[in-house]
């Protein structure tokens, strides 16, 4: 593992996130809401491969893909809900049993001099 500097903190303000490559990584950085420290992601939702920065929700500490609903909790990773498809809930269902459940990859952040980094795995 090694820290890389992802992004300047003052161009993240609280509830917003970014989709950027750090390293070799795509990541989907962001604030909380209540603008108490940083979160880092995998930047693809684990579904679809759907990029979350495009319309994911975060609330709760979830971030649920805008694609078919996938939802993660974006301090462990842990998957929480698995394509429930919002408009005919069976057929995400069946299309979720498609693709293997998967958590999403999580990555630890800091502040140093006023940027954002992230401790992410060198390839």
């Amino acid at each position: 593992m090694a820290w890389k500097i992802a992004i300047k903190s003052s161009k993240l303000k609280p509830g917003k996130k970014k989709m950027l490559t750090v390293g070799k990584k795509m990541i989907l950085i962001g604030q909380f809401d209540e603008g108490d420290g940083y979160y880092a992601t995998e930047a693809l939702c684990r579904h679809m491969r759907w990029p979350l920065a495009y319309g994911g929700k975060v609330k709760d500490d979830c971030i649920t893909c805008p694609l078919h609903q996938t939802t993660h909790n974006i301090e462990t990773g842990e998957l929480i809900e698995w394509s429930p498809f919002p408009i005919f809930p069976p057929y995400g269902k069946l299309v979720g049993k498609f693709s293997k459940q998967k958590d999403l990859q999580i990555y630890e952040t800091r502040v140093i001099n006023g940027n954002i980094e992230v401790n992410i795995l060198e390839s």
